[in-house]
């Protein structure tokens, strides 16, 4: 019996894994560029302040985290997530800080949290898509 629940366990472990190894939720710029173009899918940035924003909280909680979405997503996006933390506990890389300050820089120059901007996928043609606390159905239907 304690193989079987082991062996159980092992299987639910990998296949979760090999679910998350298939997201297209990056937070590294060049790989999501490179699964965009592979996958010919739009790339939707997502400027946010993970642990002090609170409508971003709430946009990830209600939209990126729904599983709705998340089919969706997979089907038809490569999503760019440009976390800007403020608590020292989850302060991100040198390397990832330097890359969204740069894509803020470029994309989000009002500094406004959470901005959602849909481009091609070479980070082209820019588009702002809102999040006025709409509903998963709503938000898809904007894209």
């Amino acid at each position: 019996m304690k193989i079987f629940a082991i062996i159980t366990f092992m299987a639910f472990t990998i296949c979760a894994n090999a679910q998350d190894n298939t997201s297209n939720l990056f937070t590294n710029k060049e790989k999501a560029i490179l699964h965009a173009q592979e996958n010919e899918t739009p790339i939707m940035m997502v400027f946010a302040g993970s642990d002090w924003c609170r409508p971003c909280i709430q946009f990830k909680k209600e939209i990126l985290m729904n599983s709705e979405f998340k089919t969706y997503a997979n089907a038809n996006l490569t999503v760019l997530y440009l976390d800007f933390p403020s608590k020292k506990k989850n302060q991100l890389s040198k390397h990832e800080t330097i890359q969204n300050e740069s894509l803020a820089e470029e994309f989000n120059k009002s500094g406004s949290f959470p901005k959602i901007i849909l481009t091609d996928k070479n980070l082209q043609n820019p588009k702002e898509i809102s999040f006025k606390n709409q509903s998963v159905q709503a938000f898809i239907s904007e894209l």
